[in-house]
């Protein structure tokens, strides 16, 4: 059975604002007459290994203009072709976000020219896109954060799949233009005008990014192009229903980036309407250095793109056992997980809030528990000391140099006494730089604390004998005193003996 069938000039310094989370709060303050609503168009390039509509390879960081073909470049004679693993990239980014896939879709053309798409066209979804409806769930900033929330759900109206353009590069009086990324399936993520600050719509994009990279659906590199948004805003009477003149900022390539270019255009809205002006629906260009948004032309509506049916590609039915079969196989969102993990190995915020959100580093935290069932333990290792290393490194959570069994085998020998928690740590370090075993490594550095009952105690003995203040300070109440006994333990055995034993001997040799 087929599963896929066709059927028939710069703004005054003044309006700037600063980068630091919630600086849209403090713009509320000064007039609350007016309130924001902003929309997000995000673009994403979906995990592929050819074009939306032809066999040209994709791919990031190849020669310029070698990853193109006729149908890219809009050569006459040539037919683009759907490529069916794009269609289901974007089912599954559909299903991941709760919406209505469409038992039918269909493309157009919307047509018109700018010098980085070579057909004067794009090849889009407007009358009958895949997905329809559907929330983001999103974490709100602020102090209630620690206990994970409050979060809210950001609707959106539609997911659809297009092609995306190539990419200019300004250098003085020239331009330059690469055809690589021409081509490249892009799905758009559009809400409705439901996110109401700079902040709210940062928490919007971090989830999409999640949940996209959670699925395997995207990289979301922002840094490479592979997601970039376009934010729509306008300011409206506070309690008033119908929406203002909007302007829309266009290709927004970081999330600090949004947050910055929403606080400005916010303020610099406000300045007019104060003042008596009158906004314009216009696109504007957001100038990361100069911290300030440029007019670039008045705002296109849907029916100045002149929109028809792509003659060239059939409608196409999406099978609803082909959904059934990818809802089946849809991961594990990472607000979901995060909330299993706070209740099934009750591990706090703090942890959850980094393992929870990389698929890869989740996957590897799971995997620990089979070999040694601590949670706490195995997590705290992971975020504390693994993550350090790779970061040191410049290595992605997929180059780990270290495996679950060995990971977890550390903190199976520290929870049985054998070895101290300084020397896990040294011994991850050791694992990770020279990838030999965990015994292998524990016997070189020495690190297997005694277990000899009798020789602990003649070693406390002794540092009790040396050190009459502290024992003293320890007798007359000063309980903190036996700190510094228990590092003089330490020391003697050089970091051999079991801390608990210590402080146990300690204190019974001191009663």
């Amino acid at each position: 059975m087929h599963l896929f069938g066709p059927i028939g000039a710069k703004q005054s310094a003044y309006f700037r604002c600063h980068s630091a989370l919630g600086a849209y709060s403090q713009l509320m303050g000064d007039d609350e007459k007016y309130e924001t609503i902003i929309g997000l168009e995000v673009h994403v390039q979906l995990k592929t290994q050819s074009k939306a509509f032809s066999g040209s390879r994709c791919g990031f960081g190849e020669t310029p203009n070698t990853a193109t073909d006729p149908v890219v470049m809009g050569l006459p004679g040539a037919l683009p072709v759907i490529n069916h693993e794009a269609i289901l990239q974007t089912v599954r980014a559909g299903l991941m976000f709760g919406c209505d896939i469409a038992p039918v879709c269909r493309w157009d053309r919307k047509n018109y020219f700018y010098p980085d798409n070579p057909k004067n066209y794009q090849i889009s979804q407007q009358g009958l896109p895949i997905c329809t409806g559907g929330v983001v769930e999103i974490e709100l900033p602020g102090p209630a954060r620690n206990i994970m929330g409050p979060h809210r759900s950001v609707r959106l109206n539609r997911i659809h799949l297009e092609e995306d353009v190539g990419k200019l590069t300004h250098c003085g009086d020239h331009s330059l233009i690469d055809f690589n990324r021409a081509g490249t399936p892009l799905a758009e993520i559009v809400s409705e005008p439901d996110i109401f600050s700079a902040d709210e719509a940062a928490a919007c994009l971090h989830a999409i990014r999640m949940f996209l990279e959670s699925a395997g659906i995207s990289d979301c590199d922002m840094e490479k192009g592979q997601m970039r948004c376009d934010v729509n805003i306008s300011l409206r009477h506070t309690g008033a229903k119908e929406l203002g003149k909007r302007t829309e900022l266009k290709n927004l390539n970081s999330i600090s980036g949004v947050r910055n270019a929403i606080c400005y255009e916010v303020q610099r809205q406000r300045h007019v309407l104060r003042n008596g002006g009158t906004l314009s629906q216009e696109t504007r260009r957001w100038d990361g250095a100069q911290g300030v948004s440029e007019s670039m032309r008045s705002k296109e509506n849907v029916q100045d793109y002149c929109y028809f049916p792509e003659p060239d590609l059939m409608p196409v039915h999406i099978m609803p056992e082909l959904i059934g079969a990818l809802r089946e196989k849809l991961p594990e969102s990472p607000f979901a997980r995060q909330r299993r993990y706070m209740e099934q190995f009750n591990l706090p915020y703090t942890i959850t809030s980094v393992i929870c959100f990389d698929r890869i580093l989740s996957e590897f935290f799971e995997q620990t528990l089979a070999f040694h069932d601590n949670p706490r333990g195995n997590a705290n290792l992971i975020i504390n000391d693994l993550l350090r290393e790779l970061s040191q490194n410049s290595l992605p959570p997929g180059d780990m140099g270290i495996s679950p069994r060995d990971l977890a085998q550390l903190v199976k020998l520290c929870d049985e006494g054998q070895i101290s928690k300084q020397a896990a740590q040294d011994a991850l370090v050791e694992v990770f730089r020279t990838h030999e075993n965990v015994d292998t490594i524990v016997k070189r550095l020495g690190c297997i604390q005694s277990q000899d009952p009798e020789k602990l105690a003649a070693i406390c003995r002794e540092v009790i004998e040396k050190n009459p203040k502290a024992v003293g300070e320890f007798r007359s109440g000063k309980t903190a005193a036996i700190n510094a006994l228990k590092g003089q333990v330490m020391k003697v055995s050089t970091g051999k003996a079991n801390p608990a034993q210590v402080d146990s001997v300690l204190r019974s040799l001191l009663r």
